[in-house]
């Protein structure tokens, strides 16, 4: 089975050997391969910036044999010239094939039969199959099946030598850099042949090819479950760990990977640097907003394979999936009541603190929850976003539009297990189920007495206050 490599950046940097040549109209940045690091060499003859890939690199990727490469070996024929005064010896798991036109070798891998032209390129990829990590950090441990030691120290270090000169967000390495300018210049030179789709890197057309073949290559050891990129493998597997190696330096909160805590970040910054073209609304992560999307195209790629409920994200199908199931892996502290997700638990530890973070500007009244406030705020300003299509009437929450519509198709989905009776709620069931169990959770702080509503003990308080009701 795969191993766990670093965080999806770094699988996709090493993975790409490619060169970035952008035209300015002053200074030239060239950075030069060196046989263990870049170093960087200013020019002021020319007017282009060079970034070149190192020796790990070039030869961590084998998806990379397109023009970029052939711009790589043109820049640098030094390079090609030593691989082939390599040793002749034929690696024994691999064979070798002449090429009778151009005269020249190749040499295929037993395992999977890809090709390489020089021996050093198959030796690095059939590590691949053998599972061989001859490189390994002394503060950390983790092994490598290349050489890329000094990029990976960085890691440790926090050096990010490279900058982008549009926004100033610092990279460790050249190749992360030349990614991140697409997002600026909107290029995306990778295209799906079979769909039409583009991408900004070789790697993200790599992992989509896979929703057309359906390859699930990354197998977890502990549940079985299989995954197209080894990004949510690593992701995927510190569910099991409960690793969260990535915290915030603002609050502490720790995370289990890089762009969630970059999201994170955001709460803090009020940053919301992506924004929908069709309504103007503002969001943290690309993932937000493409989620957001689907909102008005009304796309659900997500389907239940119980009862094929369709969701618009992964996570809302995931929290959908432990209703059939009844999961409920998180548990509270204090009471030891089960949740389905971390964020429902998380807001129902404000009921055993009291904490109410989100406030109405309005009226100065505090809520658990964001969307509560949002709710709430709909009675001051009155909408009602939400209306029903046989009727009319609007509602504040789509929950209760839902419910409204059980009015006409006279749906009951909550039966009582004692007599049978269904509900259009799960709340009036929970209350009707008290006539049974004789629970009365409510009580008068005058008299003692015990009432199954809330609603009825209020109105059993206007006895002692001789509060008149409110007339209808």
């Amino acid at each position: 089975p795969p191993q766990i490599k670093e965080e999806e950046e770094e699988l996709c940097t090493s993975q790409e050997g490619e060169q970035l040549v952008l035209k300015q109209e002053t200074d030239t940045f060239m950075l030069t391969p060196t046989n263990e690091e870049k170093q960087l060499v200013l020019k002021q003859e020319t007017d282009t910036f060079m970034l070149t890939p190192t020796n790990e690199e070039r030869y961590g990727s084998e998806p990379e044999q397109n023009s970029d490469h052939q711009l790589l070996s043109h820049n640098f024929p030094v390079a090609d010239s030593q691989d082939q005064k390599e040793s002749k010896d034929v690696d024994p798991g691999s064979k070798t094939h002449c090429n009778t036109q151009t005269g020249k070798k190749s040499l295929t891998c037993d395992t999977c039969e890809k090709v390489f032209k020089n021996k050093s390129k198959l030796k690095i990829h059939r590590r691949h199959h053998t599972g061989e990590k001859p490189y390994s950090c002394k503060i950390c441990g983790k092994a490598f099946r290349y050489n890329s030691m000094k990029l990976h120290m960085r890691t440790h270090t926090g050096e990010k030598p490279y900058s982008c000169n549009t926004c100033g967000e610092k990279f460790s390495r050249a190749s992360t850099l030349k990614n991140h300018l697409r997002i600026h210049t909107g290029e995306k030179p990778y295209f799906c042949e079979t769909c039409g789709k583009r991408f900004r890197t070789s790697t993200g057309l790599l992992i989509h090819m896979r929703t057309h073949t359906g390859e699930k290559p990354y197998t977890c050891n502990i549940c079985g479950k299989k995954f197209s990129d080894n990004s949510a493998f690593s992701k995927h597997t510190r569910t099991h760990t409960g690793e969260k190696p990535y915290s915030c330096s603002t609050c502490g909160e720790k995370f289990s990977n890089r762009p969630i805590l970059k999201s994170h970040l955001r709460t803090h910054t009020d940053e919301k640097p992506y924004f929908c073209e069709t309504c103007g609304k503002c969001l943290r992560s690309s993932k937000g907003l493409l989620i957001h999307m689907r909102t008005h195209t009304g796309e659900k790629p997500y389907t239940c394979n119980t009862c094929g409920k369709k969701f618009n994200n992964q996570s809302a199908l995931t929290k959908h999936t432990r209703t059939h199931i009844d999961q409920k892996p998180y548990f509270c502290e204090t009471c030891g009541k089960g949740f389905s997700t971390s964020s429902i638990l998380l807001v129902h530890m404000r009921i055993h603190t009291g904490e109410k973070p989100y406030s109405c500007e309005t009226c100065g009244k505090g809520f658990t929850t964001r969307t509560r406030l949002l709710v709430h705020m709909r009675i001051h300003t009155g909408e009602k976003p939400y209306s029903c299509e046989t009727c009319g009437k609007g509602f504040s929450t789509s929950t209760r539009l839902l419910v409204h519509m059980r009015t006409h198709t006279d749906e009951k989905p909550y039966s009582c297990e004692e007599c049978g009776k269904g509900f259009t709620t799960r709340s009036i069931l929970l209350v009707h189920m008290r006539i049974h169990t004789g629970e009365k959770p409510y009580f008068c702080a005058t008299c003692g007495k015990g009432f199954r509503t809330c609603s009825a003990s209020l109105v059993h308080m206007r006895n002692h206050t001789s509060e008149k009701p409110p007339q209808h």
